[in-house]
C-alpha cells in the first residue's frame, strides 16, 4: 500500500465522522490527518519489509 490508499481510507473514515457530527468538512480535514498517519505507517511498514 502506499501514501494515497491511506489518505483515501483517512477521507472515507473521516466523511464518516463528519456525518455523525453533522459537519462533514471538519471530518474530511480529521481523516485526512488520519490517512496521512495511515499513508506514512504503510510506506514504514513496506519498507521494513523490504529490508529483510
Amino acid at each position: 500500500m502506499n501514501m494515497g490508499t491511506g489518505i483515501a481510507m483517512g477521507i472515507a473514515i473521516g466523511a464518516g465522522i463528519g456525518v455523525a457530527i453533522d459537519n462533514i468538512a471538519v471530518g474530511i480535514g480529521i481523516g485526512v490527518a488520519i490517512g496521512a498517519g495511515l499513508g506514512a505507517a504503510f510506506l514504514a511498514s513496506s519498507n521494513s519489509s523490504k529490508k529483510d
